[in-house]
């Protein structure tokens, strides 16, 4: 496989193996409208060099909890750019975001201390 240069199409194996993801998850991707492809002459899907900063990006919000429908909603300051910080514009989206976990946290904290009091009721150890 021969290394691609800036300003070339990537085939989806190149894609995946620059940016570190599955093929399978590239091609979900696209079909969400995540990414631009194209389709070469041979009818293979290509991708443009800016992909895997795209990809690599969108592993990293999902990773914080976003779904594929909110990630194509964002605008192109947090899919475009990997690492980008929160922008104006998604700014209150990842503060709700961070509050629901923070509430399913707490009940999860909650839960568990009820199986442990339960456990030590009944003489386990917790």
């Amino acid at each position: 496989m021969q290394h691609p240069h800036a300003g070339t199409a990537l085939k989806i194996g190149e894609l995946a193996a620059a940016s570190g993801v599955s093929v399978r998850a590239i091609r979900h991707y696209d079909a969400h409208g995540l990414l631009a492809s194209a389709r070469g002459g041979n009818g293979y899907r290509v991708f443009p060099q800016a992909a895997t900063t795209q990809v690599r990006q969108i592993q990293r919000l999902i990773g914080a909890g976003f779904s594929l429908q909110e990630i194509r909603s964002f605008p192109d300051c947090m899919r475009l750019i990997e690492g980008a910080p929160a922008c104006p514009e998604t700014a209150q989206l990842q503060r709700r975001r961070l509050a629901t976990l923070d509430r399913q946290i707490a009940d999860l904290e909650r839960r568990r201390a009820h199986l442990r009091s339960m456990l030590v009721e009944a003489g386990e150890a917790a």
